[in-house]
């Protein structure tokens, strides 16, 4: 039987759903009363010390989300990965909400499977079991044997695209009614931020297009050793059915899981941020749903790097070429603290209009970044800043381009899974020398334009204090200090003698000429920074830590 969906159009939709004013009109309802009935027990019973009353209030909460529905769980899920804004007692009851959810009839999981695949699951497999071992919003996995090998068998829930389909134009309606009323100044509609998420969510109710993106995916991460991406049986597949070798790990969502299994937190939050920085600043397409169900951390790796398994490629997103370098020069000039030249990122992005007198957020945007940023990059958490900035937004006109909410969910999901793993994690600590070394070693005409900017001022002249602090970004707070060293000192130099170096060497030599002479105190501070990073000891250690690595 083929399965066949239209894509999401906010008009087309809406204009559905008000030709049925009996499908409109008690949903609509049913959700208002819902959330007041929920508000009203939160406002009574949140601040309870009782821990009965907590657990049932969790319960409750859980059970009003999977009640609502596909669009409301997904919202839930992002929720589920924030223990630093969700209080611990319902965060584990939310946690549920990523794969434990209840599971729809089998007997209609195993016609969806004969209409979709052409012939019953006993005789498509050597052996199918009678009940999934993870049911999710959108679908349910069973575990089935062919050939000796286990694989995952994901039948997407009954009526999907319908019960989607009804609840993103609810949800746009009420979103673009009510935003007057509610305490946010996000500077775009609702609405639009709400096209994103229900595009993005029709995209994924169609498993032959994550099928493409599962396939995508694994071959930007081909060459990665410690990225792992099931293998896509394509004849178990369909727009309903997506089947995928088995995954045989531990899920990222308890610290202690992790290590009664002997595998090391701290590595699988280092290669999951990596990854993650990777897909949004060199790939420019990311996994736009990384919470703990969609990953899981495998044997094997080491204690700096562990090995991690992406799965569910339904919500993929990417990114321009244009604003993933902008995105790049933002944060190189947060690093450098040049906060003018920041809000014209910002604005070139789309935060701020164009009409916007740049000058007048220096200050604000100082008093916001400057603190968490500077000095005490440890000591940064999304959460801080973001805290900050919803204030700054009440005061200037910041808005949120809707092209971005995906990547945001992406990035605040993600450090919520650190934070979940590690309460201490701050994401900078591995975000600024991953753009540091990208900085020094990305031989890319872009990367380099960039990186010219860092080294020299508009005159021409060497900029040694924003190279010392690119180099202390890489060198200081990094937790592998020497394991970089050799890399950058290679790409250093190649970068310096080839044709791509003649931007670098002709900047280096007008630098040395001021007033028409030749000034040399530049350039000698140039040489003792290289010399003090570089040196023959540093190298030495750097080619020790690299070879017991690899051991």
């Amino acid at each position: 039987m083929k399965t066949s969906y239209s894509k999401y159009s906010a008009k087309d939709d809406l204009f559905w759903l008000l030709l049925r004013p009996w499908i409109f009109i008690p949903r609509v309802l049913y959700i208002l009363l819902t959330f007041i009935f929920l508000f009203l027990r939160i406002l009574f019973q949140g601040n309870s010390k009782n821990k009965n009353v907590q657990k049932n209030l969790s319960k409750y909460l859980f059970d009003v989300i999977t009640d609502l529905g596909p669009c409301f769980i997904k919202l839930g899920q992002a929720l589920s990965t924030r223990p630093d804004l969700v209080r611990q007692d319902w965060l584990t009851e939310l946690t549920n909400l990523q794969d434990n959810l209840p599971a729809f009839q089998h007997k209609i999981a195993l016609k969806i499977i004969e209409e979709e695949l052409g012939a019953p699951a006993n005789e498509l497999f050597d052996d199918f079991p009678d009940s999934p071992i993870a049911s999710a919003s959108l679908g349910q996995v069973y575990k089935a044997k062919i050939n000796n090998n286990y694989l995952a068998v994901k039948v997407q829930r009954p009526n999907l695209h319908f019960l989607i389909r009804r609840d993103v134009v609810i949800l746009r309606f009420l979103g673009t009614f009510l935003s007057p009323f509610l305490p946010l100044n996000i500077g775009v509609g609702i609405g639009e931020i709400i096209d994103e998420f229900g595009k993005a969510l029709f995209d994924e109710i169609d498993y032959k297009k994550e099928a493409e993106n599962a396939l995508r995916f694994a071959n930007l991460f081909k060459e990665n050793p410690n990225i792992f991406i099931p293998k896509l049986e394509r004849q178990f597949s369909s727009k309903r059915i997506i089947t995928t070798s088995w995954i045989d790990g531990v899920k990222l969502r308890d610290r202690a899981l992790l290590e009664e299994n002997n595998l090391k937190p701290a590595s699988f939050i280092k290669t999951c941020v990596i990854s993650g920085l990777q897909q949004l600043f060199e790939f420019g397409y990311f996994h736009a749903d990384p919470h703990p169900g969609n990953m899981f951390a495998l044997k094997g790796g080491n204690a700096d790097c562990g090995n991690l398994a992406y799965v569910d490629f339904g919500m993929m997103d990417t990114i321009t070429n244009s604003d993933r370098l902008t995105l790049i020069k933002a944060i190189v000039h947060i690093i450098n603290e040049e906060y003018f030249l920041l809000a014209e990122d910002f604005q070139k992005l789309g935060f701020l209009t164009k009409d916007q007198d740049l000058q007048k957020l220096v200050e604000p945007l100082k008093e916001v970044l400057g603190g968490s940023l500077g000095a005490e990059v440890g000591n940064f958490n999304l959460k801080n800043v973001t805290d900050k900035f919803s204030k700054l937004m009440y005061s200037y006109p910041f808005r949120v381009p809707s092209r971005f909410a995906l990547i945001i969910r992406a990035v605040v999901s993600q450090e919520g899974l650190a934070l979940r793993l590690d309460p201490e994690f701050k994401i900078l600590k591995i975000a600024y020398p991953y753009i540091a070394k990208k900085l020094l070693t990305d031989n890319s005409e872009e990367i380099l334009e960039i990186l010219l900017e860092v080294v020299f001022d508009k005159k021409g002249q060497i900029q040694i204090e924003k190279v010392e602090s690119l180099l202390n970004i890489l060198f200081k707070d990094s937790e592998n200090i020497n394991s970089d060293l050799i890399p950058v000192a290679n790409a250093g130099l190649k970068l310096f003698v080839s044709k791509k170096g003649s931007e670098v060497r002709k900047n280096l030599l007008l630098s040395l000429i001021k007033d028409e002479k030749l000034e040399f105190t530049d350039a000698k501070k140039l040489l003792a920074l290289i010399r003090d990073t570089f040196s023959p000891l540093n190298i030495a250690k750097s080619a020790v830590q690299n070879i017991i690595s690899t051991v």
